[in-house]
């Protein structure tokens, strides 16, 4: 065989390999899609406390490409909505992040242009990659919705919970906590699911924002309903889209004076 054709066959089973690599890509994201939808499942499930913190140290390496598969939103759009009412320049402002995981939140916010950040988180391991980072004056380790949370009251110009409130994970008992730790005038920014097993704590989580306003302690700023929030576990946990679930950033901010 003259050399022209020897490179002219090889040429052609390059070409002829070339269709099988897109054909892979989906194969290998349907894969990362699968595992993520187990993992969370599993975290989720998990009844007892120490048990799922374990699950979360475990989860902690594989954590942000799982939720980069399930398309997840939830960070970015928090951060989005609290930068666009900020008052005053946001490099000037501290933010508390409870809930912290691996610092995502951090990361959206930093692009907002905020810099000084405090994180709380139960997941020992999670704190070690959020410390990674570097984005963080201050990480502690604190199991939330149980007591205090460990800071003083009137601290933070802005305070978030992000991907956290949700049934099964953080109750919502902690939300007192982040009102007390904000200062009078800050923001604290939350989010939920409304996945369908997630209904029954998004109302009470609801009602309970309502009656702190009522109360005259804060006052609701925005809501922004996502309908796709992100990729659902289940077929069942559909609620928007094929395979979506929707969810909710709630921003309220702090009264000066109570009652006011």
């Amino acid at each position: 065989m003259r050399e022209e054709e020897r490179s002219a066959a090889r040429a052609g089973r390059a070409a002829g390999r070339l269709p099988c690599a897109p054909r892979a890509e989906p194969e290998q994201r349907g894969r990362r899609m699968a595992e993520a939808q187990r993992r969370v499942a599993r975290v989720h499930r998990e009844a007892d406390l120490a048990r799922q913190l374990r699950r979360y140290d475990g989860w902690a390496p594989d954590y942000e490409q799982d939720v980069a598969a399930l398309q997840y939103q939830a960070p970015r759009l928090a951060a989005a909505c609290l930068a666009s009412v900020f008052q005053g320049p946001p490099e000037d402002a501290l933010v508390l992040d409870v809930a912290c995981g691996t610092g995502l939140l951090a990361q959206e916010l930093q692009a907002q242009g905020f810099c000084h950040f405090h994180g709380l988180d139960g997941s020992p391991g999670m704190l070690e990659h959020a410390c990674r980072k570097g984005l963080y004056q201050d990480l502690k380790e604190c199991i939330l919705g149980q007591g205090a949370l460990p800071a003083p009251t009137g601290c933070y110009d802005a305070v978030l919970i992000v991907g956290a409130l949700s049934g099964g994970q953080v109750p919502i008992t902690v939300v007192p906590e982040l009102l007390r730790v904000t200062k009078p005038g800050g923001y604290v920014c939350l989010t939920t699911r409304s996945n369908q097993s997630n209904l029954l704590y998004k109302a009470q989580l609801e009602q309970l924002l309502v009656d702190l306003e009522q109360q005259g302690l804060w006052e609701k700023v925005l809501v922004q309903e996502v309908e796709q929030w992100e990729k659902s576990t289940s077929e069942q946990e559909t609620s928007q889209g094929p395979g979506y679930i929707s969810g909710v950033v709630y921003l309220y901010r702090k009264k000066l004076r109570p009652g006011e």
